[in-house]
């Protein structure tokens, strides 16, 4: 079966089970030709589980897979990629120290030789013909009207770049079945309206099934919307006829309010004082340029910016984990530049990072043993250095009731859990530990709503117990609705800083372009 052939695809009561969980149960679907379905559903509600069962990642306990109604068998990816599907996945699978080009040609040698394959057509004397792949990149990327570069380095792109660089490479590999998995995730608010867009165009020609917990996103793309909760398929009809309420219903299994900040309480003193901070970037230039911020107690902060203008270096810098050049730190007066992060703890910082996985938690240790990782050495958790396993087995559980995690038991290996799982354990640490100051960075990024929907009530309760937070995220609404002041940063400086009632989604997002309160707002 040629790529070119695909008109329908169809999968027939699929199930897949893993030790202590059934991931998916008795789901089947369909998509035509020129088809976008929204698969929506709660971290955890075997989205992308189902998704891998079709890209040949696994293999189903029970069920079928058919393609123009004939039944079809994935042992790999390269199987799925030989019948025209392809995946775009949520960790993008590009070498940094590759060009556009080199990444795209090792993928086509790491498929499997199938007769008329392009990587075949593309392979002269047992190796592929890097000019014959540049050629195609460039037609693929003109046809669809995704604009990238065939000779750039992959580290040398933004986070945008490098999904169009994953889209042409599975169209390179002559996908026209496209599967995205939440492919907006990481972008900013314009990339995504031009990702948007840009879907749109290619459903034209190409059969498209993409997750994502954005409901907003949901209905401006998709024909038609799936819906799995605790791995059933639990709706599936026209988007058009549901509103984004209906589908977070239906999500959750219940009504879905994300919170506002409508607290008249006022802040009380500086607790984190900023003052003519210098950091520099990895690549030596200089990420924040005399950036000045104060956050009071019992205050959100929202800081708005495009991604790569300083948000990750002040994160670090107030943190421990990069090297200030010149400035000053406060946190409750005291100056925390050239502290460790061990002592930045100690002085009562809280921190939940944008990595969750790699900064957040140790992913091979338990969900108990995480929920302590910064307290472990001290009392009540240890005692002249004996470890106390049932206070850690006692916080544990109590924390899991607290903070809805959701997981078979406390002992599991944390990096086991969906993604909002992941983050409760990173905020319940955090929380617990009863912080002067909280830094929170992206908490709600590839999260669904339900899961949004309590981290953000966390967060607003943290603050009306008189702690400072300092939120961190690139989705205005969240910013809108949580802050009480919100700071726009733009190439390492903050361009200024707006009261509550004040910021608008459309003031905000010239700001962050770089546009002068009063130039043109």
């Amino acid at each position: 079966m040629t790529p070119e052939a695909i008109t329908s695809l169809r999968i027939e009561h699929i199930t897949k089970r893993f030790p202590g969980i059934v991931a998916c149960s008795d789901i089947s679907l369909s998509v035509g030709k020129g088809e976008v379905l929204a698969l929506v559903g709660e971290n955890g509600a075997g989205k992308t589980t189902l998704m891998n069962i079709l890209m040949g990642l696994y293999t189903p306990d029970e069920g079928k897979i058919y393609i123009n109604n004939k039944e079809v068998v994935f042992k790999s990816p390269s199987d799925a990629f030989a019948c025209g599907i392809g995946m775009v996945h949520q960790q993008y699978m590009l070498v940094p120290n590759l060009t556009v080009t080199e990444n795209i040609a090792l993928g086509m040698s790491q498929m499997r030789e199938k007769g008329g394959t392009l990587a075949q057509r593309l392979r002269r004397a047992g190796r592929l013909d890097l000019a014959g792949v540049r050629r195609h990149i460039v037609a693929i990327s003109e046809h669809y009207g995704l604009a990238v570069d065939p000779d750039a380095y992959i580290w040398q792109l933004s986070v945008g770049e490098q999904q169009r660089v994953e889209l042409v490479k599975t169209l390179c590999f002559g996908a026209k079945f496209l599967i995205l998995d939440e492919p907006t995730s990481a972008l900013t608010p314009q990339e995504t309206d031009e990702l948007i867009g840009l879907l749109r165009r290619m459903s034209g020609e190409l059969s498209i099934i993409f997750i994502s917990h954005k409901l907003a996103e949901v209905k401006a793309l998709s024909s038609k919307v799936a819906i799995l909760r605790g791995g059933k398929l639990v709706f599936r009809g026209n988007t058009k006829d549901h509103s984004s309420a209906d589908i977070a219903s239906l999500m959750t299994g219940h009504e879905v309010y994300l919170p506002v900040n409508q607290s008249s309480r006022a802040p009380g003193k500086p607790m984190l004082e900023v003052r003519d901070l210098f950091v520099r970037g990895d690549r030596g230039n200089m990420a924040l340029n005399k950036l000045n911020l104060t956050v009071r107690a019992g205050e959100i902060v929202g800081l708005a910016g495009v991604s790569g203008n300083g948000q990750r270096e002040l994160a670090e810098a107030l943190t421990g984990l990069r090297t200030v050049e010149s400035g000053d730190i406060l946190l409750d007066g005291s100056n925390l530049v050239g502290k460790s992060p061990k002592q930045i703890i100690a002085q009562g910082m809280g921190y939940v990072p944008e990595e969750r996985n790699v900064e957040g938690i140790v992913p091979s240790m338990s969900i108990k043993e995480n929920l302590v990782l910064k307290d472990i050495g001290r009392p009540p958790f240890s005692t002249a250095g004996i470890v106390n396993n049932g206070r850690i087995e006692k916080n544990a559980q109590s924390l899991r009731e607290k903070f809805d995690i959701r997981c078979s038991g406390v002992q599991i290996a944390a990096g086991s859990l969906s993604g909002g799982n992941i983050q409760k354990v990173i905020l319940a640490r955090e929380i617990s530990r009863g912080p002067k100051f909280l830094v929170a960075v992206y908490p709600i990024r590839g999260l669904d709503l339900g899961a949004a929907e309590f981290i953000h009530k966390q967060l607003l309760a943290l603050r009306d117990q008189g702690v400072g937070i300092l939120l961190i995220s690139e989705e205005l609404e969240e910013i809108i609705n949580l802050s009480d002041r919100i700071a726009v940063i733009f190439k390492g400086q903050i361009q200024r800083t707006l009261g509550q009632g004040e910021a608008t989604q459309r003031k905000l997002g010239m700001m962050m372009a770089g546009v002068k309160d009063n130039e043109a707002i």
